[in-house]
């Protein structure tokens, strides 16, 4: 791989000094903003430019093709996450098969020639290149030879265990949203277009905004949430459900927020769903009347927990 095909992955190119991190970065949790912070606090420092690379897509997806991803974040999120932590710049490297097969020499090279970077800030178990032989003694041989340093970050914790994807990961899979938002430092959210759905809702009078999302999104385990449905800069509080509505047909998984707070045409809107808390796991009622009297009972404890009339 050469540098000018290094550049068309990256597009970008800089001809001021860099203080650099690069990774996945997906979600955008606590780990990664504590880790970015001391980035921009040393390009402060020096004068530099604070910079941020991502990687999209994940790089075990073309490694491993049957990997099966599970995004935090769609890449739109994440840059505009990635964005509010005050860098100056952020840059996707889009990660193919040419991108796997450089070393670590080859790698390093083609970043520093594109971004001019003087020290290249990290977790304690990052490294790059193909087999991911560029681990912290090779960066630091290699900075030796092409002019940068090597700073390592300890990592960032909570309740005396490490902040990383998988935790929040194993948050979100037995619906645990508190749990996670206390690793994002941040509301969970889920991001997806409004589509036309089977109106069940609304013949048992609670109707609802169907939400599609990307399926390569990690989704909160099935169940009965409190959150919060947000466009064009409008919140509104809602209940959502995640499954398969076992009540009626055991379909294809759904996610359906009711507004709590009268009802707005939504189809076709892209929403986001923040989430507060999860009320209950998803239920086979004997008919549709229970099923109603249940929904009544989420709707009150909803809005007795997020404190509306």
């Amino acid at each position: 791989m050469n540098i000018e095909d290094f550049q068309s992955h990256l597009h970008l190119c800089l001809n001021r000094p860099t203080v650099l991190t690069i990774g996945v970065f997906d979600g955008v949790h606590l780990g990664h903003q504590h880790l970015i912070r001391r980035v921009h606090e040393r390009a402060r420092e020096l004068g530099y430019l604070a910079g941020v690379v991502t990687l999209y897509p994940h790089p075990q997806q073309i490694i491993a093709p049957d990997f099966q991803v599970a995004y935090l974040t769609t890449l739109e999120e994440r840059l505009y996450l990635l964005r509010r932590q005050g860098v100056d710049w952020v840059a996707v490297l889009r990660f193919d098969t040419q991108v796997a097969q450089a070393s670590a020499a080859q790698f390093v090279r083609m970043l520093k020639s594109c971004l001019q970077f003087r020290e290249l800030w990290v977790g304690p178990d990052f490294a790059l290149g193909k087999g991911r032989e560029g681990d912290l003694a090779r960066l630091r041989h290699l900075g030796g030879t092409e002019g940068f340093t090597v700073h390592v970050v300890a990592p960032f914790t909570v309740d005396d265990e490490v902040v990383n994807s998988t935790r929040v990961r194993q948050a979100l899979t037995a619906g645990s949203v508190q749990d996670a938002a206390k690793l994002l430092g941040r509301p969970v959210t889920l991001i997806g277009r409004v589509v036309a759905g089977a109106q069940r809702g609304r013949q048992l009078g609670f109707p609802t905004a169907n939400l599609e999302v990307d399926e390569q999104l990690l989704v909160p385990a099935n169940g009965v949430y409190v959150a919060y449905a947000c466009w064009n800069n409008r919140c509104c509080p809602a209940l959502v459900n995640i499954g398969h509505r076992p009540t009626f047909d055991d379909g294809p998984r759904s996610i359906e927020a009711y507004l709590l707070q009268g009802c707005e045409d939504l189809y076709g809107k892209q929403i986001t769903l923040e989430f507060r808390e999860r009320l209950r796991s998803e239920v086979r009622f004997p008919g549709p009347e229970a099923l109603a009297a249940q929904i009544t009972e989420d709707v009150r404890r909803a809005k007795s927990l997020l404190k509306i009339e």
